[in-house]
């Protein structure tokens, strides 16, 4: 019997199938910065390292780390209850932790976040897979030229950097829900939900 190259046309009494081409999966979330601790990296002076603390009970999905005061680490775990603040600290848990690192779109702020990837790449935290960074915007608007090459430096050593839009409602003290936000602040939240769940499925170092 012919065979017709058209899936459709009915030959006798049979309808000829040709195979569906399979569907090419999604590409993977690639890391723009480093993804694990190095050798040879020191670790900052005592003075610029953050505290650790070991933390018990409920473990969340990840922790936001705000790597100076202000950072904006309470308000980001407000829009997601599977979060949590670190308050500032290192937290040391019983399995790991998966952290974002946190800190504002100034110079003082990026210079606080180069000095905690800094420490985790020295090796010195086991137990800590870093997701990445979230820039906080410090004020509306574009950020000075001078701002955005710094965080790109900082950026090289964490495996992702997102920077947050100004929210003017933060500002006066209101608590928002996701839905509220800019439509580029929920494209980052979902986009370090998925950073996230590609630290967590890294091998042990």
């Amino acid at each position: 019997m012919p065979v017709s190259k058209n899936r459709w046309v009915t030959l006798g009494a049979e309808t000829i199938d040709e195979p569906v081409p399979a569907i090419p999966e999604e590409p993977p979330f690639i890391p723009t910065g480093a993804t694990r601790p190095q050798l040879s990296v020191p670790q900052p002076d005592q003075a610029d390292r953050l505290p650790r603390k070991n933390v018990a009970g409920r473990e969340p999905g990840f922790w936001w780390l705000g790597v100076h005061g202000g950072a904006g680490e309470t308000s980001l775990a407000r829009l997601d209850k599977n979060t949590r603040a670190a308050d500032h600290h290192w937290p040391l848990t019983a399995t790991g932790s998966v952290v974002v690192l946190v800190a504002r779109s100034n110079i003082p702020g990026l210079a606080a976040a180069r000095l905690a990837a800094r420490e985790w790449a020295s090796r010195s935290l086991a137990e800590i897979q870093v997701a990445g960074l979230v820039v906080m915007a410090d004020a509306p608007g574009r950020l000075p030229k001078e701002i955005r090459d710094f965080s790109r430096i900082v950026g090289g050593g964490v495996p992702h950097v997102w920077h947050f839009p100004w929210v003017d409602g933060w500002r006066y003290g209101h608590d928002l829900a996701p839905e509220e936000l800019p439509k580029e602040a929920r494209t980052i939240l979902e986009q370090v939900r998925l950073a996230v769940t590609a630290t967590a499925a890294l091998p042990a170092k």
